[in-house]
C-alpha cells in the first residue's frame, strides 16, 4: 500500500515518495509534504531549467541554484497550483468522462 501525503503542491491527498529524494531537511520536508506526482512535475521542470541555464550538474554553484529553484518550486509563495487545476490528460473536475 502506498504511504499517503498531503502534498503541499498539488493540494491534495496523494500517493508519496517511496524514498528521501534529496538529502538534509530540503530532503525531509519533500519526503513529508510532496506526492510522487508534485515530484514528477519537478523532475520535468528541473530538466527545463538545467537546459535553459545550461547548467552543469558538476558545478556547485549550479546545485546550489537548482536547491534554491527546488524549494521555490514546492514551498514558495506561488507554489501551490492553481485552484480547479489539472494534471495534463486528466479530465477536469466534473467533466464528462470519456
Amino acid at each position: 500500500m502506498a504511504r499517503m501525503v498531503n502534498c503541499v503542491k498539488l493540494g491534495r491527498e496523494l500517493p508519496g515518495l517511496e524514498r528521501k529524494p534529496y538529502s538534509g531537511e530540503l530532503g525531509q520536508r519533500i519526503y513529508d509534504n510532496v506526492s510522487q506526482q508534485a515530484w514528477d512535475m519537478w523532475k520535468q521542470h528541473s530538466v527545463i531549467l538545467i537546459n535553459h541555464h545550461g547548467l552543469s550538474l558538476a558545478d556547485p554553484n549550479a546545485q546550489d541554484f537548482l536547491k534554491q529553484q527546488m524549494e521555490e518550486f514546492f514551498f514558495g509563495a506561488e507554489a501551490a497550483m492553481p485552484e480547479g487545476w489539472t494534471p495534463q490528460g486528466a479530465p477536469a473536475k466534473g467533466a464528462p468522462r470519456k
